[in-house]
């Protein structure tokens, strides 16, 4: 589980850097509705990521020790991602839809990005070992 808990600390630092840039443009930019949904959507995107390497981490315990799990908590992650969706069609002067949906998606596409990144780095080092042999 050290590799799973590696993974979540590098997409945490990644989602921190993006929440960053979406505070400064919050308070940089006239777009601040758009801003403030993809605050909420990426801290509940955040909440979901957490939540599902959490309970991951309690299901690989459970089946060590010969336990039977429940589930992996989707339907928290799904509540989540309705309480943002509410939130956003009860205060649409404050948070735009569909950058709240958006901010949702970010965990998802911070992981896609880090595994692309993984792999090209895993096959240059493959490379580089294969050219070093052939020496």
């Amino acid at each position: 589980m050290d590799d799973l808990q590696q993974l979540f600390n590098r997409h945490r630092k990644y989602i921190l850097y993006l929440l960053a840039i979406f505070v400064l443009g919050w308070g940089f930019t006239k777009h601040q509705s758009i801003f403030m949904g993809l605050i909420l959507g990426t801290i509940l995107s955040f909440f979901n990521l957490w939540s599902m390497v959490r309970r991951t981490n309690q299901v690989g315990e459970a089946v060590a020790k010969g336990k039977t799990v429940r589930s992996l908590g989707t339907l928290s992650r799904m509540a989540a991602a309705v309480l943002a969706v509410l939130i956003a069609t009860n205060y649409p002067e404050r948070f735009h839809l569909i950058s709240v949906v958006i901010g949702l998606m970010t965990s998802y596409v911070v992981i896609m990005i880090d595994a692309i990144i993984s792999l090209s780095f895993r096959k240059d080092k493959q490379r580089k070992r294969g050219e070093s042999d052939e020496s």
